[in-house]
């Protein structure tokens, strides 16, 4: 057993024999204790608004619902091919057809992908949906579980994380996609040869790809950054970033007066996208036309194969609009008792084989 007067603290074991780390580490064992009670809070917070918490499944004949490559697997029985799920949405919003009004998961979700210290190839995801909401709705939803929980842990709305204090206190500043171009970039995320441009300035490749692919990247490389600066008093904030370009949004309804806007935010927290939400699309028509060309763009590394036909038809019998969100609860978790690693926050991280 280590010695548990000065701890264990060589990370590589922390990481593989929890169980020594849980025992000799008071600060690591309450970090799990925390993240039940997040969980806890999330709960309390969903169940005061009417939500009831579902169960969708996680293995999946056709996976849809975010833009993410799948672990594959085979049933025997079935003699078919099956893919572990990267996201709940089209079942939740199945849901939502068949009448329940606001459903939520905890969903865990599987994306055969990097790991670094903000990724891990299995993790938890809340999602959830509410019939006759919208995007607004979604943000007041997502201020109020991160808000309560920090306060729940910690009993303040400025906890610190890393070396700098984030403040929870509401409501959050919230900053349109393109004035953050504009502020940031230089230019409006409409400017297509200015944002080609600023790509080629910035190394980025933009010769084969798609305008709202350039502008995405263009902002992920000088926004992204901006916002997990501190504000002139030196603490960091909560911003929502709001109306993407439709391109990129697959599954959200347009602006009414642009519909080269989508009605999505994005909520970063001390640089972490934390939340991501949308005014849900439930248009067959246009659903099924924007399914086709995610079809399509599958050879240049998009996610869906086969379009999900059935999704089409359960729109077609009248989806209600809805608001729909879903947060990142191991991102939440590292912001909330101040870990720098998703690692530290899941019990039993992926490694490489020994």
């Amino acid at each position: 057993m280590p010695e548990k007067w000065h701890g264990l603290t060589d990370t590589e074991t922390r990481y593989r024999q929890r169980y020594l780390d849980l025992m000799a580490n008071p600060d690591s064992l309450k970090v799990f204790q925390d993240r039940i009670a997040i969980f806890d809070s999330f709960r309390r917070v969903l169940t005061a608004r009417k939500f009831v918490e579902v169960e969708t499944p996680v293995l999946q004949s056709i996976y849809g619902g975010a833009a993410a490559r799948p672990f594959t697997t085979h049933h025997n029985t079935l003699d078919c091919e099956l893919f572990l799920r990267i996201s709940p949405e089209l079942y939740l919003k199945r849901l939502l057809v068949g009448g329940m009004q606001r459903v939520y998961e905890f969903s865990r979700n599987f994306r055969n992908e990097g790991i670094d210290t903000r990724h891990n190839p299995e993790f938890t995801l809340l999602e959830l949906y509410q019939a006759y909401a919208d995007y607004e709705i979604m943000m007041e939803i997502t201020e109020q579980l991160i808000a309560t929980a920090a306060r729940e842990v910690s009993g303040s709305d400025k906890l610190t994380y890393g070396e700098r204090q984030v403040d929870f206190t509401t409501p959050w500043p919230r900053r349109t996609y393109d004035s953050l171009m504009a502020e940031h970039a230089g230019m409006s995320m409409k400017d297509i040869p200015a944002v080609r441009a600023k790509a080629r300035q910035l190394g980025i490749e933009e010769s084969n790809k798609d305008d709202a692919v350039v502008v995405n990247e263009v902002f992920e490389a000088v926004v992204e950054p901006a916002l997990a600066r501190p504000d002139a008093s030196g603490v960091l904030r909560a911003v929502f970033v709001m109306d993407y370009p439709a391109e990129l949004c697959p599954l959200t309804r347009r602006k009414a007066d642009d519909p080269s806007i989508a009605l999505r935010f994005e909520c970063f927290i001390a640089g972490m996208e934390i939340a991501n939400a949308y005014s849900e699309l439930n248009d067959p028509a246009v659903q099924e036309a924007n399914f086709a060309e995610q079809v399509r763009g599958e050879a240049e590394g998009e996610t869906m194969r086969v379009m999900d036909e059935d999704f089409v038809t359960a729109l077609r019998h009248g989806m209600p609009p809805a608001g729909g969100l879903g947060i990142g609860m191991d991102r939440v978790i590292m912001l909330l008792t101040n870990r720098t690693s998703i690692r530290d926050v899941i019990l039993f991280p992926l490694l490489r084989p020994l």
